[in-house]
Order: C-alpha cells, then sequence, then structure tokens
C-alpha cells in the first residue's frame, strides 16, 4: 500500500499560528471595536457637557419671575467637530414648561440624582447622543428648576471607532505577517540538521550499517538514537547471515564431497557387500552434515538472539530439567560404554528459556559422551550456591589441557584429535547461551584431579513475588 507523505512541518507550524493568530486577533478587534467607542463616547459626552453648561449658564429669570436663556451660539459651535454631525439642544423649566430648542428632542426622564447624565437615543431617525443637565436659576427669594438637554448625531464618534479599528487591523495584519515571515526563516533553520540527517543518510553505501554521528535537535534524537540501535540489530543479523553462509559452505564441503565418493564407489563396486559398505559410509556423511547444519543453524539463533537485549526468561527449575535430559541420554551413553548419572536434589530455579538451556545441556553431555571415552564416567550435577546455582558436567576421561581451554572455546576449534566427532560449536554455543541468560561457562580439572569439569554459574534468581 502507498502511504503518500504527509503535509510540511513548515506548513503546518505556519498554518497552526496563522489560525491562532487570526482567532486571537478576531477576539482583539471586538475588544478594540468596545474601547474605541467608549473612547469616543467620552470624549464626547465631555464636549457635550461643557456646551450644556454654557447654556445653562446663560439662563436667567426675567422680571415677570420666568426663565428666559440667550442661546451662546459658541456652546453649539463646540460639537461641530465633524461636518456631518448635527447638533440639537433643548431647554425647559419646571416641569412641562417648553422654554427653547426642538421641543420632541429625547431627554432623560430619571437622572438618577445626578447633575449630568448621559444616554444614546433616536431623533428624526439617526441615532444620537444626550446629555442632560439639571440646574437651578436664582430669583433672589427662591430657585426655579430648568432642564438643559443637548444631542448630538453620532456620525463622528463611529468614523473616530472605526479609524481606531482599521488602523488596529492593520497593525495585527503586519505582526501577523511578520510572525509568519519570523517563523517561516526559523523553521526552515531549525529543520537544517535534519535535512543534513536526510544528506548523510542517503550518500551512505547501501553496505554502511555504521551508527549515525550527526548532530540533531534534542526532539529527534530519540528517532535516530532508534534507527542507530535497529542498524546495529541489523548488522549483526546480516553479519550472522555471512557467518552462516560462510561456515556452512566451508563446513558442509567436506560430508558432500565424501557423499560423492562414496556414491561413485557404490557405482563401481564388484560386490553388493562393496557397495553397501559405500552406501553405509555415505550415510554417516550425511548424518554428519546434518549435525553440522543443525549445529549452524542453532548459532545463528543464538547470533541474532544476542544482537537484541535478551529477556531474563520465566523462573524454571533447571534441576529438573538436567535430571530429565540425562535420563534420556542414558541409553546413548551406554552404548558408549559410559556410565551416565546424575547428582542433585531439591529444585533449582533460575531465568532462563527452555528451549535453549536444554540445547545448551545436550551440547555439553554429547562433548563428554563424545571426548571422555569407553569405560568413563560422567556426571550431571545441580546445585544451589551461595551466589548462585551451578549446572556441571564432569568426566574423568582424557580432559583438556590448560592451556587449550581458551582455544576450545572458538568457533570450530575441537578438544581432541582431527578425526574426533563433532564440528568444533558445542562448546561455543554452550558459552553463547549461557551469556544470554547471564551465566558463565568456566572450563576446570575434575575433582578426581582427571577428565574435565565444564561449569555454568547462573546468577541468583530472585524469589516470585506474592501476589497480595
Amino acid at each position: 500500500m502507498t502511504r503518500h507523505p504527509a503535509s510540511s512541518l513548515r506548513r503546518q507550524l505556519l498554518g497552526w499560528l496563522l489560525v491562532a493568530t487570526a482567532v486571537f486577533g478576531i477576539l482583539a478587534l471586538f475588544d478594540t471595536y468596545r474601547e474605541a467607542m467608549t473612547t469616543a463616547n467620552t470624549i464626547s459626552d465631555r464636549v457635550l457637557a461643557g456646551s450644556a453648561l454654557a447654556i445653562a449658564e446663560r439662563v436667567v429669570v426675567n422680571e415677570n419671575g420666568a426663565l428666559e436663556v440667550d442661546i451662546p451660539y459658541v456652546a453649539l459651535e463646540m460639537l461641530t467637530s465633524a461636518a456631518q454631525d448635527r447638533v440639537f439642544y433643548r431647554v425647559e423649566g419646571p416641569p412641562g414648561h417648553f422654554i427653547t430648542g426642538y421641543q420632541a428632542l429625547p431627554t432623560i426622564a430619571d437622572t438618577h440624582g445626578q447633575p449630568t447624565a448621559y444616554a444614546d437615543a433616536t431623533f428624526r431617525g439617526e441615532p444620537i447622543r444626550v446629555a442632560v443637565l439639571q440646574r437651578s436659576a436664582s430669583t433672589g427669594v427662591n430657585s426655579v428648576p430648568f432642564v438643559v438637554t443637548v444631542a448630538e448625531t453620532t456620525i463622528a464618534r463611529r468614523q473616530l471607532a472605526q479609524a481606531i479599528l482599521v488602523r488596529s487591523a492593520l497593525r495585527l495584519g503586519l505582526m501577523i505577517a511578520g510572525a509568519a515571515a519570523i517563523v517561516w526563516i526559523a523553521v526552515t533553520l531549525a529543520l537544517r540538521p535534519l535535512y543534513r540527517l536526510s544528506d548523510a543518510i542517503a550518500e551512505r553505501n547501501p553496505s554502511d550499517l555504521h551508527p549515525i554521528d550527526q548532530q540533531v535537535p534534542s526532539e529527534v534524537q530519540g528517532l535516530v538514537d532508534t534507527v542507530n540501535s535497529f542498524m546495529v540489530r541489523l548488522q549483526s543479523a546480516l553479519d550472522a547471515l555471512r557467518h552462516f553462509s560462510g561456515n556452512a559452505s566451508h563446513q558442509l564441503r567436506t560430508p558432500l564431497a565424501i557423499i560423492r565418493t562414496q556414491l561413485a564407489l557404490a557405482g563401481r563396486a564388484s560386490s553388493l557387500a562393496a557397495a553397501q559398505e559405500a552406501a553405509r559410509k555415505g550415510d554417516e556423511a550425511v548424518a554428519h552434515a546434518e549435525r553440522i547444519l543443525a549445529q549452524l543453524l542453532l548459532m545463528a539463533k543464538i547470533d541474532a538472539a544476542g544482537s537484541v537485549v535478551p529477556r531474563p526468561g520465566a523462573r524454571i527449575d533447571i534441576a529438573s530439567l538436567a535430571r530429565n535430559l540425562t535420563a534420556e541420554y542414558v541409553p546413548v551413553a551406554a552404548q558408549s560404554g559410559i556410565d551416565l548419572g546424575f547428582e542433585g536434589d531439591g529444585p533449582a530455579m533460575v531465568r532462563a528459556e527452555p528451549l535453549l538451556f536444554g540445547e545448551m545441556l545436550r551440547n555439553l553431555i554429547e562433548n563428554a559422551i563424545a571426548y571422555a571415552g569407553q569405560g568413563a564416567e560422567v556426571t550431571v550435577s545441580v546445585r544451589a550456591l551461595p551466589d548462585g546455582i551451578r549446572l556441571c558436567v564432569e568426566d574423568d576421561g582424557p580432559g583438556i589441557p590448560p592451556e587449550r581451554r581458551g582455544e576450545v572455546l572458538q568457533r570450530f576449534a575441537r578438544g581432541g584429535q582431527d578425526s574426533s566427532p563433532g564440528v568444533g560449536l558445542g562448546l561455543p554455543i554452550v558459552e553463547d547461551i549461557a551469556a544470554l541468560f547471564g551465566a558463565k561457562l568456566t572450563l576446570e580439572d575434575a575433582v578426581r584431579g582427571k577428565g574435565l569439569a565444564a561449569s555454568i554459574m547462573f546468577p541468583a534468581c530472585d524469589p516470585e513475588p506474592v501476589s497480595g
């Protein structure tokens, strides 16, 4: 299935930035418009109050005790800040007594005790802002209350609020554009290590699997570490495959040559007995080749398991497993004239994988049977010691000289003569499997002073937690 590449990281970051900035920008513009209208109303209200106060100061009581006013046109000119706006006024005395101005002009009936009150209203189909000033004119004996109402249309203040809003929107747009440019440049610079990483990988030879040594941001270091770990495992797997191929071609060459030779001899045999003898030797060569192939496959499996961090495995009783495996090999040992036995009592718990443990012990027992010699004694023992569990396969055969014990742990090195059975993989396989379980193989002199003791010391196993 073809997977399409994800969208550019740069475009994703830029898109999220623009969307988030646009949302917050719209909210900011609403707040700016509200603040602009509040500011415009505050400024206009002060002018309206000043104009109403100028008119109120010209209200006097005439000789007849009635109120009269001489409208100062300077007070109305204070409101003509914009040519589009129109100004209205109204002066009235005691309730119901209209003095001058626009009689139908809306006023504020209840000022809540405030000397000056403001409100929005509509007059002649246009929105207006109204200011009402309550005062009293003195007659020398008493005071006559009156109300001055001044209003103007709201064209100028709306234009002021819109101008503030437009300028804010322009500033916000420039800010968004600048932030987008900065993000675009910053992301480009931040992605340069990834581009260098991509180029470094692209320039590599396909067979070059050594770890990547490239400076990358900390957020990407985890990915690089994972790729490096994968390449190490892949290199180990490829090495194991090369080793298996090389070893198989080398080790199987001789058995295959023997098989071909015996087949040729059987074909040219002058008697049935000679043909049967050639077939028997060919069959032995096939069995030997099968054993070589089985050992090589097991070694490849161990190499592949060692290329990853081994799991500790489940808790198993190796005493029980060793006892059963020893019993299986008693008939084989008896055919070779070897006395095979087991020593150990009680369970011995270690963390291991049963199948691999079985392969390890089989190799030790088969090596002892192959090299101990007829009439020898071979003992498999499992004992619990203060520092762990010890598995030992001991024989009283010829043993291995101390100076050669390190050599026989090398692959394809045999402890006996060149004509001895085996391919020299038994002890290396045992050592590699033991390492997977955190155990260690040692080759020592047998307790009797004659023969060889192959011991594997397993670390102590923590007890299973008790569920409450």
